[in-house]
């Protein structure tokens, strides 16, 4: 499906703070694993969903020496918001998981079905209309289960400058003084916005958004050497080290799994 990842792992690896740009939810299927999120430190277990919204800096790690297996699917902005826009027939496109962890047995199901279709279904025809109605059925139960927390506060203007400088070309040698001038805030008043804004220094966030970018070019099937330099790392070495510690597999193994 256009715009939907699929993800499924066994693993015992300790993940590094990041983001993602995508909406995420999965299943845990065995084992546990706790989590510092933008919601707090949860924990989840067998059957439980766990999820994760677009810019949320979390990261990720085992309970006991099992490690755990879970399944996920990531999805653009761009298909939640449509998906939100029928759901709630035009009154809103906004959507977020404010639940980052949940047990409910109904969007289980919605969610290994969808997951079914995405990963074995090769009829295009049957795949377009089944992938449509599980992520529609999934989406209403996922929200419906949301633990009714607020909305998060709104990024400051002045750091949202900063953030654009960065955004704007990630790759880019961008000094905390550029930061600070585009912000109108003083160095320290920049790190201090970024960490309260995004969980994240600005430095930090300059790796993630570069390593975003990196993602995207692989999974175009740009050669490894040619993603790191044209995301602004030093070299593939430096790209690889920074992938695998925040994803759990190098780029190059990430790659294979678009071919």
């Amino acid at each position: 499906m256009d715009g939907v990842e699929a993800v499924e792992a066994a693993s015992g690896h300790s993940f590094d703070r990041h983001t993602h740009e995508q909406f995420g939810i999965g299943l845990i299927h065995q084992g546990a694993q706790k989590s510092l999120s933008g919601r707090g430190m949860v924990e989840a277990g067998a059957g439980d969903m766990i999820t994760v919204n677009p810019g949320e800096v979390h990261d990720g790690m085992p309970i006991g020496d099992a490690g755990r297996s879970w399944r996920m699917l990531y999805f653009d902005p761009i298909v939640i918001a449509d998906a939100m826009e029928d759901i709630s027939q035009s009154r809103t496109r906004a959507a977020e998981f404010t639940a980052p962890v949940f047990h409910d047995a109904r969007t289980s199901r919605h969610f290994q079905a969808l997951f079914g279709v995405v990963t074995t279904t090769k009829d295009c025809d049957r795949t377009e209309m089944l992938g449509e109605e599980c992520l529609l059925s999934l989406l209403a139960d996922a929200m419906r289960t949301n633990d009714g927390q607020g909305q998060a506060e709104p990024v400051p203007a002045a750091i949202a400058r900063a953030q654009s400088l960065i955004d704007d070309d990630p790759a880019a040698a961008i000094a905390l003084a550029d930061l600070a001038e585009v912000a109108d805030l003083s160095r320290f008043q920049v790190v201090r916005g970024f960490a309260k804004s995004f969980g994240l220094t600005p430095h930090a966030y300059i790796v993630q958004r570069r390593i975003d970018m990196v993602r995207r070019l692989i999974a175009r099937g740009m050669p490894l050497a040619e993603a790191a330099a044209e995301g602004g790392f030093a070299d593939q070495s430096h790209m690889t080290r920074i992938f695998a510690r925040k994803y759990g597999l190098s780029p190059g193994a990430y790659a294979q799994s678009f071919q």
